[in-house]
């Protein structure tokens, strides 16, 4: 446990939400993503916890979260990290998120403007129809996004990959990362220790299966009128830019250098810097 932190457990929205709180100033709510649980975002939270109370947040069925049978549509997983800002007794926060948890930000932003002061994503943003698209076949020299296609395969994950994820930590590090040695041996046995459960795997798989409900969620909602900050590394900006464009009216860009797809982790000084800068 990080210096100055402590553990947290809400129970919100007929679930269990873990989370780690610590520093003093306005609320600023953390999100990772796949396969990776608060624990990835180790390195911003303390710079950051000298400016802002962080909350740390493991999204429904992600590390020591509950995983329960349904309710990993964005929309619903919103509005368990919205009741557990409530029950902490904050009106507003801050909120950022990186991969599947900045999906969640979206959402939390897009279904409780009222409660979101800002917004910050990183390496992701929502989903789009545009994934409906990601080949089955990826073309040489391209992101192989496999697991899109198994999480719709009801049963046969778990089946596959129970007590085995490190064999996908492992290969996640080495394809979607430009500094894989930045990512420890001690750091890998904590994700596969978080993923290897069939429990796990079925829960964190269920948030891609629910896509074409997001899909049809995000189609709904208005543009979001609140800063929103989006960080990319150089290889997808691009796109995250266009996507996040679509989706608010006050955006600013920052492409981070000599980075991967995990951020808080390749570069978190970086990552925290920019996050306080805008945040502040």
């Amino acid at each position: 446990m990080l210096e100055g932190f402590e553990h947290g457990y809400a129970e919100v929205n007929g679930t269990r939400l873990h989370y780690v709180i610590g520093g003093e100033g306005e609320p600023l709510v953390l999100m990772e993503g796949w396969p990776r649980t608060t624990h990835a975002l180790r390195g911003v939270m303390a710079p950051l916890a000298q400016h802002f109370r962080v909350i740390a947040v493991d999204i429904r069925g992600m590390g020591e979260s509950d995983k329960p049978a349904d309710g990993y549509d964005k929309k619903n997983m919103a509005k368990d990290v919205y009741e557990l800002v409530r029950s902490l007794g904050y009106e507003q926060v801050n909120i950022a998120g990186g991969d599947m948890g900045s999906t969640v930000a979206y959402s939390f932003a897009a279904n409780h403007p009222e409660a979101t002061k800002k917004l910050a994503v990183w390496e992701g943003a929502t989903f789009t129809s545009a994934h409906l698209g990601i080949p089955a076949f990826p073309q040489p020299g391209g992101w192989n996004t496999w697991w899109y296609s198994l999480t719709h395969v009801d049963e046969l994950p778990a089946k596959l990959l129970a007590g085995r994820f490190r064999h996908i930590i492992d290969w996640a590090i080495d394809h979607f990362a430009v500094h894989p040695e930045k990512i420890s041996e001690q750091d890998r046995a904590i994700y596969a220790a978080a993923y290897d459960d069939p429990d796990a795997i079925r829960a964190s798989f269920a948030w891609y299966g629910a896509i074409h409900q997001d899909i049809a969620d995000n189609e709904t909602y208005s543009k979001l009128t609140m800063p929103v900050l989006a960080l990319g590394g150089p290889l997808v900006i691009g796109a995250i830019e266009g996507a996040v464009k679509e989706l608010a009216i006050d955006t600013r860009f920052i492409t981070v250098q000599d980075t991967g797809h995990y951020m808080a982790e390749e570069q978190p000084e970086t990552l925290a810097a920019e996050l306080h800068k805008f945040f502040a």
